[in-house]
């Protein structure tokens, strides 16, 4: 069986957003089968590819490759009344409307994930505790 995308006519829409509501469209289903990518590309010829393996699933290409050469930056954020921990991608450029959204929804940036610099002072941060 190769990947199969169930649309959803017409999506099913929702509200989401905390400080300010906003309708989310949720446009159909992906089913993928081990060893199956898709790629998701934005106006600007940004892309995003999500793999499928055996144990799970790649959730993004490596941060400080593909992501970096197609002008997505990988950001770890923390919603402050949730404190639930999401992994965004930021079109480079559009961090204006990025730390707009953070203010707006009550985000806080954890760490950029975006570079190898960024990447590798992480690591270092955590191997010394």
């Amino acid at each position: 069986m190769d990947m199969k995308f169930e649309e959803k006519n017409p999506p099913r829409t929702f509200a989401v957003g905390n400080a300010v509501k906003f309708p989310m469209k949720d446009c159909g289903t992906l089913r993928l089968e081990p060893d199956e990518q898709v790629t998701f590309v934005t106006e600007s010829g940004g892309e995003y590819d999500v793999a499928r393996k055996d144990w799970g699933f790649y959730a993004t290409p490596s941060l400080n490759g593909r992501l970096e050469q197609f002008g997505l930056r990988g950001v770890l954020i923390r919603n402050r009344g949730t404190g639930r921990y999401f992994v965004l991608l930021v079109e480079r450029g559009r961090e204006v409307l990025f730390d707009a959204y953070c203010e707006q929804e009550n985000l806080a940036v954890i760490a950029w994930l975006d570079s190898s610099a960024a990447l590798d002072g992480l690591a270092a941060r955590l191997e010394a505790k």
